[in-house]
């Protein structure tokens, strides 16, 4: 009995026909990948522009609204209805000193005390002086 190849002509033809088959749908395969990518992403920013309409046509729903804009006027033009007694308060943080009674804060002496003061110690040969040491 003759040996047969393992390779037949006919199992290389098929090879490459599948081959070919497979290079083919390649390219397809990659676009409808890459366009469902698009439309997942696009669907997104819809969805993002449709949540910031609904935020804006609550924000004009409000604008609407008489007490929506006293309360408006209120806080931020600091505005008063008739009649009634508004107070502001102009220098709210003037009684709120982190500093004790009596006690003052230690003073930093001047640039050319501070000049002088390290040119002797340059000059005694002690090195660098703190600020305020002599």
């Amino acid at each position: 009995m003759a040996k047969r190849p393992q390779l037949t002509g006919r199992a290389a033809i098929l090879a490459v026909v599948v081959c070919a088959i497979a290079m083919s749908l390649a390219y397809p395969i990659r676009e409808y990948l890459a366009q469902r990518r698009q439309i997942a992403q696009l669907e997104q920013q819809q969805a993002q522009a449709l949540r910031h309409l609904r935020d804006l046509e609550e924000r004009a729903r409000q604008r609407d609204d008489p007490e929506f804009i006293k309360r408006v006027a209120k806080t931020r033009l600091h505005l008063c209805e008739p009649g009634a007694k508004c107070y502001v308060v102009q220098n709210d943080d003037a009684g709120r000193s982190t500093a004790k009674a009596g006690v003052k804060p230690a003073e930093k002496p001047a640039w050319y005390l501070t000049l002088w003061q390290s040119v002797e110690a340059a000059d005694n040969g002690r090195g660098a002086v703190q600020a305020g040491q002599n």
